[in-house]
């Protein structure tokens, strides 16, 4: 069983998309991220070393995205898991990378990925 931690709906702008008016403006982008492992030592210890640290994980996610200039949002979630997995502790990690406004009559259009830590 694996404990998860959630950063919910991380609100960036960033050049994203494939057509050059996309290219000019920054853009909304919603990110979602869970990652789970065993954090069973933390509520014993009460110490950040014994969890995953999310806020240096968003920090990392926060500057990567917004210096980024991807042409798809597979691409920007594909990174995001990256930073996630520089955490040790992270043995399994989903990302949501929400564009809102992509497409005329859809509040947003989304991409999940996740992947696991190789045995």
């Amino acid at each position: 069983m694996s404990d998860r931690i959630y950063i919910r709906d991380l609100a960036l702008r960033c050049i994203i998309g494939i057509y050059p008016d996309e290219r000019r403006e920054r853009q909304d982008v919603i990110i979602n991220v869970i990652m789970e492992g065993d954090l069973s030592a933390a509520p014993v210890s009460d110490q950040i070393e014994d969890t995953i640290n999310y806020k240096s994980i968003k920090k990392a996610i926060v500057r990567m995205v917004e210096d980024s200039a991807f042409n798809l949002i597979e691409t920007m979630a594909s990174r995001i898991l990256d930073i996630c997995f520089e955490d040790d502790k992270v043995r399994r990690a989903t990302v949501t990378v929400d564009k809102p406004g992509a497409l005329r009559f859809a509040r947003s259009v989304a991409v999940e990925m996740a992947r696991e830590r190789p045995a």
